[in-house]
C-alpha cells in the first residue's frame, strides 16, 4: 500500500515515478540474484535544549537519499546516496558490485498488504510553532527551579517526521509516515556541597499535545525525586542474594540480556545461547516474553517493517518454552521460514537486519507488595541507566540508577552505585515471582547493533529473581 503524500514527496517531486523504479529492479533481478529492494527516505528532525536557564541550542535538519540492495544466497551487495536524482539512482544500479554466488533455491515469500494505522500521522515539527516549543521548555525550567536543592535544569525536545517508499523486486510497492517526539529532562539537585543528577522523559508516536502539562510534570517529579534519592543514599551491598526488578524500564534487561539473543542472525549462525533450544524449557514456569511491533502510537511500533512487512506480535517465550525467534526477509528465508515483520534498518544508509520492536514480559498473580514483602534481605533495583551484553555468552552487567536494600520485607534505604552482572538465559530460570504490575516505559529506548540505532520500547511486570544475577557494590 503506499500514500500519495509520500508518493509525491520522495518520487514526483524528484522527476520519476514507480515505473522508474521497477526498470532499476529489473535490471538488478537480470544479474542472477535473489532479491533486491530500493529504499527511499526522507527525514525531517528538529531539536531544541534549555540549560541553564536559557535556550542553547536549536536545529532543523532534512536528510533523504536511496539504498540499494540486491541478495544473493547469503550474501547482500548494497550502495546508497544521500540524492533522489533518476540518474543517481541508475548509477548506482548499473554500478552495484554483485559477485556471482549461488541462488538460494526458497525465494522471498510474498508480504501481507493488509496495511496498520498504528498512529497519527500528523507532522509534529509543524503542529506547533516554534515559539510553543520554546515555551514548554521554558515552562519545565521554571516548575523545576521551585523544588528545593534544584541548581540547574536540562530539558530537551526532539522531533522527528520520517517518509519511507519501498520498491521491490517482486513489484511489490510500500510507503509509511513515521511521526516521533521525545522530551528528556535531566535536573541537577545540590545540598550541602554534595551533587546528584538524574533524568527523566518520554514520547512516541504520538502528536505534540502529548506533552500535557499533567505529562511534563510527571516527568519533572519522576527525575526530582529520583536525584533527591541519591542525595540520601549509601553504598550499595555486594554479592549474590535475592533481587526484586521494577516494571516499566527495568524491561531493558530482558531487551539486552535476552532479545538480543533471540534475534534470527544470531540463532541462523548458531551464535546466540538461545541457538537450537525451540520446544526447550529455557526460563521458569510462567515467563511469557513477547515482541510487538503494533501497539499504537508506541516508540518501538510500526505499520509495516522496512522491508514492507506488517509489524506483529511474536511470542518468543511462554511459559518458559522458547516458542521463536525474530526474522528479517534474509534470515528467514536461510531457515525456511517467515520473516516476522522485524527486517529494521537506521536509515537509507542501511541494510535491514532483525531487530526488536516493543519488547516486554507478561505479568503475573501477584502484587508488587506481596513480592517486596516476601524478601528477608535482598535488593530491589527500581531503574536502570545502561550496561553491556555479550549476545554468544548471554553475559551481563547493567547499572542501577535507583536501588533499595529490602530488610525484612520493606524498603530500608536507597543505595548508589548498584550493579547487576548475571547470565541472561541462566537468570530468567530463576524467576520466583512475577507481579500483575505490567507497564511499558514512557517511550524512551534505543537499540543499538552493528553499527545502526532504531527507536524501540521494552517493559515488564515487577519481579523476582532468587539467583542468576550478582550484585556489586
Amino acid at each position: 500500500m503506499t500514500n500519495q503524500q509520500v508518493v509525491d514527496c520522495l518520487l514526483t517531486n524528484n522527476g520519476f515515478d514507480a515505473n522508474f523504479l521497477n526498470v532499476q529492479l529489473n535490471q538488478l533481478s537480470r544479474r542472477g540474484i535473489d532479491f533486491a529492494d530500493l529504499y527511499l527516505q526522507n527525514t525531517a528532525s528538529e531539536s531544541w535544549v534549555i540549560d541553564e536557564g536559557i535556550i542553547k541550542s536549536g536545529s532543523y535538519a532534512v536528510n533523504q537519499g536511496i539504498g540499494v540492495r540486491a541478495v544473493c544466497g547469503e550474501k547482500t551487495f548494497f550502495s546508497y546516496a544521500n540524492a533522489l536524482d533518476p540518474r543517481v539512482i541508475k548509477d548506482l544500479v548499473d554500478n552495484l558490485y554483485i559477485e556471482s554466488v549461488n541462488k538460494h533455491n526458497q525465494g522471498y515469500s510474498t508480504v501481507n498488504n493488509n496495511a496498520l494505522n498504528l498512529h497519527t500521522f500528523e507532522n509534529p515539527l509543524q503542529s506547533w510553532v516554534s515559539c510553543k516549543k520554546i515555551q514548554l521548555l521554558q515552562n519545565i525550567n521554571q516548575i523545576a527551579r521551585t523544588k528545593n536543592y534544584v541548581t540547574n535544569v536540562i530539558a530537551s525536545i526532539n522531533l522527528e517526521y520520517d517518509q519511507i517508499y519501498l520498491a521491490r523486486s517482486d513489484e511489490q510497492h510500500f510507503s509509511d509516515i513515521r511521526p516521533l517526539i521525545h522530551l528528556s529532562i535531566t535536573i541537577i539537585v545540590n545540598k550541602d556541597g554534595k551533587m546528584e543528577r538524574a533524568a527523566a522523559g518520554g514520547g512516541g508516536r504520538y502528536s505534540l499535545d502529548y506533552f500535557s502539562i499533567e505529562m511534563v510534570t510527571s516527568y519533572i517529579e519522576k527525575a526530582y525525586t529520583q536525584a533527591q534519592l541519591k542525595l540520601e543514599a549509601k553504598p550499595a551491598p555486594s554479592g549474590e542474594m535475592p533481587v526484586v526488578l521494577g516494571n516499566g524500564w527495568a524491561g531493558v534487561i530482558l531487551h539486552e540480556a535476552v532479545g538480543h539473543g533471540l534475534e534470527g542472525d544470531f540463532n541462523r549462525k548458531g551464535s546466540s545461547a538461545f541457538s537450537g533450544k525451540i520446544g526447550q524449557q529455557v526460563a521458569s514456569k510462567g515467563v511469557t516474553v513477547i515482541d510487538e511491533g503494533c501497539i499504537s502510537d508506541r516508540r518501538g511500533s510500526m505499520n509495516i517493517d522496512d522491508e514492507g512487512n506488517p509489524s506483529s506480535r511474536t511470542v518468543l517465550i511462554e511459559d518458559g518454552i522458547l516458542k521463536g525467534y525474530l526474522f528479517d526477509e534474509l534470515n528467514a528465508r536461510l531457515m525456511n521460514t517467515h520473516s516476522t515483520g522485524n527486517g529494521r534498518r537506521e536509515s537509507y544508509a542501511s541494510n535491514p537486519i532483525p531487530r526488536m520492536t516493543n519488547t516486554y514480559m507478561l505479568g503475573g498473580n501477584h502484587t508488587p507488595e506481596e513480592i517486596i514483602a516476601s524478601v528477608d534481605y535482598g535488593l530491589f533495583a527500581e531503574n536502570f541507566e545502561g550496561g553491556q551484553v555479550d549476545i554468544t555468552s548471554g553475559q551481563f552487567v547493567f547499572n542501577a540508577s535507583v536501588a533499595w536494600v529490602i530488610e525484612k520485607g520493606k524498603l530500608a534505604y536507597p543505595v548508589k552505585g548498584c550493579a547487576l552482572v548475571g547470565n541472561g538465559p541462566e537468570c530468567l530460570q530463576h524467576v520466583t515471582m512475577i507481579a500483575n504490575d505490567l507497564a511499558l516505559d514512557s517511550g524512551v529506548g534505543v537499540c543499538g547493533k552493528d553499527g545502526q540505532s532504531v527507536p524501540v520500547g521494552v517493559g515488564q511486570p515487577t519481579m523476582r529473581l532468587d539467583g542468576g544475577l550478582i550484585v556489586g557494590g
